[in-house]
Formats: structure tokens, C-alpha cells, sequence
């Protein structure tokens, strides 16, 4: 097999690391500008994609100035009868396929299922011709009352004090009072007390009874700085599908340095912290729905 393979595990997080370091500056995130606040959407099921595919779908929306959240392959806009302007650029989604090898063992029949990554290219909405944006909505309903969702994941949540955080002794989230959140340019005040308590939802689910979500063996001493960003994600991702602009966290300054260290030392670091953010967003719209 080819060494210039198109490696599409490198390829997004080349993507993210970049789109990191050009916000650190503002300690803001790829989710935090461009499109982020919107979840992406395929044009030809309407459904919503996951994961990574969403992170790496609003960096290249962000770097590229793209204003919608409509995507989809050169095929699948044919079918909506529109066309992908002439020297656009694709961006990439991901799928795993799950394949039969045959094991390293003697046994004639020994053999073992593995997934395999498969890239796919995509248009935005913005890269095409004869189609009006207007006119597509996601299959998904959006959430209608973001503290329904809440009070329906049967967290335990206290407000008093100035600090948000989980605190896994008491299985609490511990939130300060929701009139000292302030808004913001890129949020209104109360969207800055929900991002803040959806990220503390995300820690939430790590428990072993509910996402038993343990990254030690995976990121060793990073693993801290790493559920953090899981819970970013999460809160990202869970902000998407309820309406609601991700506020910046400040605090997050003192671990973009384990995240891009650990970003670029290992190529799929990304799509493991995004997977499990995924899994927790699942988890709580479960709960929530």
C-alpha cells in the first residue's frame, strides 16, 4: 500500500491543532467562532453528524468563512440538482467500517473484526450552485426548553459559592448563582450560565454507572487535561443541539498546552476525546428526551 495513503486521522487533526493555536490567543476554541454554534447537517439524509465530523466540519467552516451547516458529497448535491462550484475544495467526514481479517493465530478459521477508517469528501452549502439554503431542516428536532432537558437528566445541581465544578464524592454539580454570569460579544448571560453547566453535565457522566468514561490508560498523566476536553466537547456539542452559544472558558489557558501536546504527539487523540464527548451528549439527551 502507497506511504502517501491519505491519512485522514492526521489529516483533521492537522486541522484542529491549527484552529487551536489560532484562538489561543482569546482562549477560544474552534467551537466558540465561525459556524460552531450550528450543528452540522447532511444535505441528503438531514441528519446531524457526529464526533469528530462535527469539530472538523466547523474548523473548515470557520477557516473558510462558511456561513452554512448544510453539507454533503459531490454525488448527493447532484441529486438536490445543484452543483459544486468549479475548483472548490473538499472538506473531510469520517466512517468506520468494521471488516473480517483473519487473526495472527494457527487456527484455520481464527479470524477478527476490525474498523477500518474511511474518508469522505464534502461540499458546503456555500460551494454550490442552484440550491437555496432556505429550504432544508434537519430531521432532528431541536430541543424547545434547554432547563426541561436539564431537570430530566436527574443531576443533582447546587448553586451557591463562586466555583462551577462536579464533585464526584457527592455525585453534585455545583454551580455559582445563575445573576453572577454576564454576558458577552459571542453570548447572552444566561447562554453563558448554560454552556458552563452542560460542560459540568459532560464531567457528570464520566462515572463508572453511567459512561465509565476512564482515560488514564489511554492519556497517563494527560488524562485530567484531557477529560476537560471531552467535557468541552460535550458542552459543544450539547449547545449545538440545543440553540445555545458555547461561552468561552478562560480557566481552559492552563490546558492548552497538555491538549496540543497530546494532539500532536498521538493522531488520534481528537477522535477519542471527541467519540467519548459524543457518547456523554448521547447519554444525557437520553436522559433528556
Amino acid at each position: 500500500m502507497s506511504k502517501d495513503r491519505f491519512d485522514i486521522h492526521q489529516h483533521l487533526t492537522d486541522r484542529i491543532v491549527l484552529a487551536i493555536e489560532a484562538g489561543a490567543g482569546e482562549w477560544q476554541m474552534p467551537w466558540h467562532r465561525g459556524s460552531g454554534g450550528r450543528h452540522p447537517v447532511n444535505i441528503a439524509s438531514g441528519n446531524k453528524y457526529r464526533g469528530v465530523n462535527v469539530l472538523g466540519l466547523w474548523v473548515d467552516a470557520q477557516v473558510n468563512g462558511y456561513s452554512s451547516h448544510l453539507w454533503g458529497t459531490y454525488r448527493q448535491w447532484a441529486d438536490k440538482g445543484a452543483t459544486v462550484r468549479k475548483g472548490q475544495k473538499a472538506s473531510y467526514v469520517v466512517f468506520y467500517k468494521e471488516i473480517e481479517v483473519k487473526a495472527d493465530g494457527d487456527a484455520e478459521n481464527d479470524s477478527k473484526r476490525r474498523l477500518f477508517a474511511r474518508a469522505t469528501p464534502v461540499f458546503n452549502a456555500d460551494q454550490v450552485e442552484g440550491f437555496d439554503n432556505a429550504t432544508v431542516e434537519a430531521a432532528v428536532e431541536e430541543l424547545d426548553s434547554v432547563d426541561s432537558f436539564i431537570a430530566r437528566t436527574g443531576a443533582t445541581i447546587v448553586h451557591g459559592g463562586s466555583r462551577a465544578c462536579f464533585i464526584p464524592k457527592l455525585d453534585e454539580i455545583h454551580m455559582p448563582k445563575r445573576a453572577s454570569f454576564t454576558g458577552s460579544a459571542t453570548s447572552t448571560a444566561a447562554e453563558a450560565y448554560y454552556s458552563t453547566l452542560l460542560h459540568e453535565l459532560t464531567h457528570w457522566t464520566a462515572p463508572a454507572h453511567r459512561c465509565n468514561r476512564d482515560l488514564s490508560g489511554r492519556f497517563g498523566s494527560d488524562a485530567y487535561a484531557m477529560e476537560e476536553l471531552v467535557a468541552e466537547l460535550g458542552a459543544a456539542f450539547l449547545c449545538a443541539e440545543l440553540g445555545v452559544s458555547v461561552e468561552p472558558r478562560p480557566d481552559h489557558a492552563q490546558y492548552l498546552a497538555h491538549w496540543l501536546t497530546v494532539l500532536k504527539a498521538d493522531k488520534r487523540a481528537i477522535f477519542t476525546a471527541a467519540s467519548k464527548a459524543a457518547e456523554a451528549s448521547v447519554f444525557l439527551s437520553g436522559k433528556g428526551a
